[in-house]
């Protein structure tokens, strides 16, 4: 089957890559235990009436899990999958030979969905709901369209911006399952699964510091990892403790509270150069020199979800708890109501 992951053991950690971290069942699958046991009952009655499973739709911040969900799923069905992203989806031609050559029950995993453009969304529409599409030969007036019939397939998309789907996309998908920062000891035991299988020692004491500090996301926490690690090879006696990880990571940039090096850059700018907000997201992208998309759906969610920063109507603005946290005096009259609105003062 194209989706079995062959995980290696103990082996060099640069020779391990990502995609060998992932686990090859639902049931190795650390975290998100409501959407596990919902998609659990979805194969399992998919797989009871031998009808392919819904079309699915995975939302959330970057690094959660969304495709790993989608190749276990494939697993679990017994399936192939075949995979590709909106952005490199130009033309109805570039889909035509994935869908053609689905079989009864296959996957057809799109990354970044909501960067389909809408021809491309129209022409997917009978595709998902009927298992045709429409083809169409040749350009102008005199053009014809000829309809080609399709296996029955299950799509499953994966987003960060759930909110910039088109309503007729978001309704044709039958199974939609949010999926949420991970807690501590959840990524603890990722940081060991992954250690194990990149031939790292380490103590559960070294794990959860490198846990702590991954912003609820398990991509950030293997790939912390790889640098404690070297740290570890270098600096120390290979094994990966506490104060090991404490001085690699501080090494890193990253604080006890898994913020990086932008993310402070972008608090004490709000707070420095705009008063503490509100400042517009493309002023705010300007001065940081960086895209306004990656503030938005890399750095925001992690900083407004710790109650550091607030998005208002007016723009972006610090909390108190930034003031603070910076060792900032907090101007009279301000940030009050901030602090009141994330429970801190």
């Amino acid at each position: 089957m194209s989706t079995e992951i062959t995980t290696p053991k103990a082996l060099d950690g640069e020779k391990v890559s990502e995609a060998a971290l992932r686990p090859q069942r639902m049931a190795e699958f650390v975290g998100q235990a409501k959407v596990k046991e919902s998609l659990g009952i979805y194969i399992e009655a998919a797989l009871r009436r031998k009808e392919p499973l819904d079309h699915t739709l995975f939302y959330g911040p970057p690094g959660l899990g969304k495709t790993t969900l989608a190749l276990l799923i494939a697993n679990e069905l017994g399936v192939d999958i075949k995979t590709t992203s909106g952005p490199a989806l130009e033309r109805p031609g570039d889909l035509v030979s994935s869908l053609t050559s689905l079989q009864e029950g296959d996957v057809l995993f799109i990354d970044e969905i909501h960067r389909l453009r809408p021809v491309i969304e129209e022409f997917l529409y009978p595709g998902m709901e009927d298992y045709r599409i429409e083809i169409r030969l040749g350009e102008g007036p005199k053009a014809q369209t000829i309809s080609m019939k399709l296996e029955r397939f299950t799509l499953i998309g994966a987003t960060t911006r759930f909110g910039l789907l088109t309503p007729p996309m978001r309704a044709r998908f039958g199974v939609v399952e949010r999926l949420g920062y991970y807690p501590t000891e959840e990524l603890r035991q990722i940081v060991l699964r992954s250690a194990g299988i990149m031939g790292v020692a380490i103590d559960d004491t070294g794990a959860e510091e490198i846990a702590r500090r991954s912003r609820g996301t398990p991509r950030i926490a293997n790939r912390l990892l790889r640098r404690v690690r070297d740290y570890a090879e270098v600096k120390a006696d290979g094994r990966v403790t506490r104060s090991t990880a404490e001085a690699a990571l501080e090494m890193l940039n990253v604080d006890e509270y898994g913020l990086e090096q932008m993310d402070a850059r972008m608090l004490r700018l709000i707070i420095e150069d705009f008063d503490g907000g509100p400042v517009g997201l493309s002023s705010l992208a300007v001065a940081l020199g960086e895209e306004p998309d990656t503030l938005e759906e890399v750095y925001e969610p992690y900083l407004i979800q710790n109650g550091l920063l607030q998005r208002t109507a007016r723009g972006r603005m610090a909390t108190l708890k930034a003031y603070r946290r910076f060792g900032y005096d907090v101007p009279p009259g301000t940030g009050n109501e901030q602090g009141q609105l994330f429970g801190d003062g």
